[in-house]
């Protein structure tokens, strides 16, 4: 009779069984939280708000403070909804960790429709002219106070990393589906919002940003939201540039960047390179027109041939070009291999960058300007898909322009936490990664000789580095 083999552990039952009861110690399974919620105090974050964000009107519950923390809180630990605080309210030792209970999704509800107001919206809708359909309300008191407390955070964590003397801000939009009633057509088709943000990219951190409905054009007004990024910019920056994409091909923008004694943004140059649009018969004639030796390898991909070439007879400028200096203009041409066609129906594409950086080789310039895919819209993947700007709380607009702020903090915060405190190979970690190996560690809290312990389940060295971390973020005086 053969002898039957033994069973592997994955071929048995569980050798536990689950007790009906809640544990009566206080355990948490988010005990690495307290590191990101350090960050925002270490910031001066709860100073900030109690500056600029005065909601209450009586003085018991949650204080402004408390509020954001919690709903920063929120999209650290994975959350992405408001019924989310409620689940965080069942951990039994949060309060103890962080001082403070966390409000319910009644509650931060609440907190979010106070930076609603609804009037604004009609004075955008009355200020309609005959034919829009589309409109940028003002923003309401609030919702500039936590702007306000958005820069606040930029410029604490840029006077920390003051060797940083370098600011390229990449301007980009992003669409965020929704279903909900309110919510109007994209592009892309569907119904969304369309934000606008301002990346500093040598820092990834979100200088500034401006909640749109889904049908306001992309290259409606860059110039507001590209002011207010450059106006978040710490003083210890010395040296500016910026990037877009054919949406910032504006001419109030690129006028403001070019004139070095620009209103409300930093005095002397700025270099930039921003994608033309190719709506320009003039522009794309001339281009059409090049003589082919004019056109040089740029980059060879598997199924495209790139070139590039200058252009220097352009000129669609409504003042003239010895005001500001001259443009310069760079033609792309992008080829399918063995004359296949394009999805278009097209064997060449046309493409071109304006720009003002004549001392750059043409190859270090497009390969420079095309970094801003690696930037910008990594940002924009984060806010969406890991932190909770991609689920909107509800169809009132302020409120959901609150929500996507908040997670534009969340992200800045993250990042000071990175750059400021932890180890370094952990500075490209996105916050799916940081939850894994910190935010969603066990612990337990225990008193001892009148203080509250918190015991990690976790290595020595990991509690060293948390240790240090705590060394490294310390408390505003």
């Amino acid at each position: 009779m053969p002898v039957p083999k033994s069973l592997w552990p994955t071929q048995t039952d569980f050798l536990f069984d689950i007790h009906p009861e809640p544990a009566q110690e206080k355990l948490t399974a988010l005990a690495g939280v307290p590191l990101f919620v350090r960050a925002f105090r270490s910031l001066g974050g709860p100073q900030s708000v109690q500056q600029h964000l005065h909601l209450k009107q009586r003085e018991r519950g949650f204080n402004e403070a408390a509020l954001v923390e919690s709903l920063l809180i929120l999209n650290a630990v994975g959350g992405d909804c408001l019924e989310d605080l409620d689940r965080l309210r069942q951990d039994p030792g949060w309060a103890e960790l962080i001082g403070h209970e966390v409000p319910s999704a009644v509650v931060g509800r609440k907190f979010l429709y106070r930076f609603h107001e609804e009037e604004r919206i009609e004075q955008a809708r009355q200020q309609l002219r005959l034919g829009e359909v589309s409109y940028i309300p003002e923003e309401s008191a609030p919702l500039r106070g936590l702007a306000a407390v958005n820069r606040d955070l930029v410029r604490e964590l840029g006077r920390r990393c003051a060797t940083e003397k370098i600011a390229t801000i990449d301007l980009d939009s992003t669409v965020i589906e929704s279903w909900k009633q309110e919510a109007q057509p994209t592009y892309q088709g569907g119904a969304g919002y369309q934000p606008l943000v301002a990346l500093w990219a040598e820092m990834d951190v979100v200088l500034a940003e401006e909640f749109r409905d889904g049908n306001v054009p992309a290259q409606r007004q860059p110039l507001r939201v590209a002011r207010q990024a450059f106006a978040a910019v710490p003083p210890t920056v010395r040296e500016f540039y910026f990037r877009g994409d054919s949406a910032c091909y504006d001419q109030e923008l690129i006028e403001w960047l070019r004139d070095e004694q620009r209103e409300g943004g930093p005095p002397g140059f700025i270099g930039f390179a921003i994608s033309v649009r190719m709506n320009n018969p003039t522009l794309r004639g001339k281009i059409l027109r090049l003589p082919e030796e004019a056109w040089k390898p740029y980059g060879e991909e598997a199924e495209v041939i790139k070139e590039c070439a200058e252009v220097n007879t352009y000129w669609p400028e409504a003042r003239k070009p010895k005001e500001y200096g001259p443009l310069r203009w760079v033609a792309i041409r992008v080829r399918q291999r063995q004359g296949e066609l394009f999805a278009e129906g097209v064997e060449v594409k046309h493409y071109a960058v304006v720009t003002n950086l004549w001392a750059w080789s043409t190859q270090r310039l497009l390969e420079w300007h095309r970094e801003k895919a690696g930037s910008i819209e990594a940002v924009h993947d984060v806010l969406k898909n890991e932190l909770a700007a991609g689920v909107l709380p509800c169809g009132r607009f302020g409120a959901n322009a609150a929500w996507f702020r908040l997670a534009v903090m969340t992200h800045n915060v993250l990042t000071a936490l990175k750059r400021l405190a932890l180890p370094p190979e952990l500075l490209a970690a996105r916050p799916k990664r940081l939850r894994f190996l910190i935010f969603h560690t066990p612990g337990r809290l225990v008193r001892h000789a009148r203080r509250m312990i918190l015991k990690l389940a976790c290595v020595g060295e990991r509690i060293a580095e948390w240790l240090e971390v705590m060394r490294l973020l310390p408390l505003p005086a």
